[in-house]
């Protein structure tokens, strides 16, 4: 395959990377400083310049997580490390007469898991429709999303939301850089899927983000990921604990720590939280602080959120996914009713109401997918549309072989349309029982949604701006269509639902 190189400037050196597939790539170039030793839980730096040309032809480490999650091919490993604030940036290579609009992707995987060099996270395809791609890698689990500053002490500092400073530095490295790569800073769009999409949701309520993006799409945003400070002290507490830190000398020690005895601490954590129904989940950012410091649904709804246009939405089958893998959600009778338990008789009623065939297992399946995700999307739009554009989808196209296998239109299944993966050769297995026009017309009419979007921030004339009088859904399938207020009685049974974190 024919590759030659390529070169950008930028403000810490010169970057080589290749072009290949009609694309520029460059790959693992440093938005920041190593976050280790003295600088491990605290704020990222920026990274310091190098002289002669930097190689960006290969992908760097990943955030230290369990070894299963880091698979990048048939027995092949990315390696992980601390040394992980890398991005990627894509560019098409032919040139165009004004500078194009920027997407960065934010990766999903419950706040423990995941990278910027998954294979599908490539970017390639909507690099070529028209736009700059960055993919960002940001601290991960213990060392990024498990707010540990409440055992901070003065020989040890120790920052909350150090995931959320991360991707702050990753943006204002867009806007000083990304010129180079041909992208205009005045049109980025955040973008991210699950925890990807909870925290560029998150960034809407961050001061410090103001001016560094233009637009946010939220695919599938998680609920229930965003804590109070008092909650993270007590996760805080518990980790200590797990490891056996008294809390005084718990900072010291963390510093020093081995990574993957981190991991698995977390790993326990989250197991303790899951058995005793804590109503929380010990990963994601925390409010009430410095970076944070209203909870982001309140900063949405009483004005004080960033005003950008916004599109967010689900899937038409989220937890299908998750009662196979991953079995992280509240899916069987039992634990369904201990997460209601939690709302007192009424809203328990309220809620199982909604969903006429419960305790039947795909009632389950359904109300565990609107507890995780869907009831987010339904919080979010109608928080944000007051004040700023807002756009809401629903995904529910489904190739024959994945509604076979029982999977359907589960979560994260948009990606395959979102990175065009259904003109791969995987994509062809998936499309196999006769899908392959469908499946590729969705993939069209998605991107190019997301590029008229990050191009003007309207994402096509025939997507009607959300509003809470007839809340207008896109739905994207074999023959997409607006649909007013689906599901509406479901929306209306989570809208009082609280964790209470």
């Amino acid at each position: 395959m024919h590759e030659r190189t390529i070169r950008a400037t930028i403000d810490s050196g010169i970057v080589e990377g290749f072009t290949r597939d009609g694309v520029h790539r460059w790959r693992a170039i440093p938005y920041a400083a190593a976050p280790v030793g003295p600088l491990r839980f605290r704020a990222p730096q920026p990274v310091q310049p190098w002289r002669g040309v930097r190689d960006c032809h290969a992908h760097g480490r990943c955030a230290p997580q369990q070894k299963m999650y880091t698979v990048t091919g048939v027995g092949r490993y990315q390696p992980m490390g601390e040394d992980c604030l890398t991005l990627n940036v894509v560019a098409p290579a032919r040139t165009w007469e004004e500078p194009l609009p920027v997407m960065v992707f934010v990766h999903g995987g419950a706040y423990m898991l995941g990278s910027s060099a998954t294979p599908i996270y490539d970017g390639a395809a909507l690099a070529r429709r028209g736009c700059v791609y960055v993919a960002v890698n940001y601290r991960l689990g213990p060392l990024g999303c498990l707010d540990l500053s409440a055992l901070s002490t003065p020989e040890h500092p120790m920052e909350s939301n150090l995931f959320v400073r991360d991707l702050l530095l990753a943006l204002r490295w867009v806007q000083n850089n990304i010129g180079a790569f041909g992208g205009d800073p005045d049109r980025v769009t955040i973008f991210g899927e699950s925890a990807g999409a909870h925290a560029v949701g998150t960034l809407l309520a961050v001061p410090d983000a103001e001016g560094l993006f233009a637009q946010v799409i939220a695919e599938s945003p998680a609920a229930g990921m965003t804590g109070s400070a008092e909650t993270a002290e007590v996760f805080a507490g518990r980790f200590a604990e797990l490891l056996g830190l008294a809390p005084g000398h718990a900072a010291a020690a963390l510093r020093t720590a081995d990574p993957a005895l981190l991991v698995d601490a977390v790993d326990r954590l989250l197991k303790i939280a899951n058995a005793e129904m804590l109503g929380a989940f010990p990963l994601g950012p925390t409010y009430g602080t410095d970076v944070l410091p209203i909870e982001p649904l309140e900063a949405m709804r009483s004005g004080r959120a960033l005003r950008v246009p916004l599109i967010v939405g689900s899937n038409a089958e989220e937890a299908r996914l998750f009662s196979r893998f991953l079995k992280l959600l509240p899916l069987s009778e039992g634990r369904i009713e201990s997460l209601l338990a939690t709302q007192g008789i009424e809203g328990r009623d309220r809620i199982t109401a909604a969903y006429p065939e419960y305790p039947s297992s795909a009632a389950c399946v359904q109300l565990g997918g609107d507890f995780a995700f869907t009831s987010a999307v339904w919080q979010l739009a109608d928080a944000h549309s007051v004040h700023a554009p807002t756009y809401v989808y629903r995904y529910d196209y489904s190739p024959r072989t994945l509604t076979w296998s029982g999977l359907g239109a589960t979560h994260a299944t948009e990606l395959l349309a979102v990175f065009d993966v259904y003109r791969s050769r995987f994509g062809s297995v998936l499309t196999a029982a006769g899908d392959r026009k469908a499946a590729r017309r969705v993939s069209n009419d998605l991107q190019n949604r997301w590029r008229a979007f990050g191009s003007t921030g309207v994402p096509g004339p025939d997507w009607p701006r959300y509003n809470t009088t007839d809340r207008p859904v896109l739905v994207f399938d074999r023959h997409s269509r607006v649909e007013l207020d689906p599901h509406g009685q479901r929306r209306e049974a989570w809208e009082s639902f609280s964790l209470g974190r």
